[in-house]
């Protein structure tokens, strides 16, 4: 896996498309920082490639809010039932906007 920087997408976008064809992956820094992941795809196989990456990230989202959960404490059914109506109020209120 290669690391190239912001600044390199526009200095040297060449050796990044080389390297993502090479290595199949290339990581895009910013202060240092990963940033970006870039993957090849192709018109075959890029809704099965979004598919894929939109379903990991749900994974991580949701495996950090059951970590918060197990260290905060979990809510009582009444607290969750409290969420729900709350997010369905700010919902129809968007709605009607």
């Amino acid at each position: 896996m290669n690391f190239y920087t912001a600044r390199d997408l526009r200095t040297i976008p060449k050796n990044i498309w080389g390297s993502l064809a090479d290595d199949n992956e290339v990581v895009i820094t910013n202060n240092g920082r990963p940033t970006a992941l870039m993957l090849p795809v192709s018109e075959t196989n890029f809704d099965e490639t979004l598919k894929a990456i939109r379903q990991a990230r749900a994974m991580i989202a949701f495996n950090n809010m059951r970590g918060k959960a197990a260290q905060q404490g979990f809510l009582t059914v009444k607290e969750i039932a409290a969420e729900i109506d709350a997010c369905r109020k700010e919902r129809r209120a968007a709605a009607h906007k």
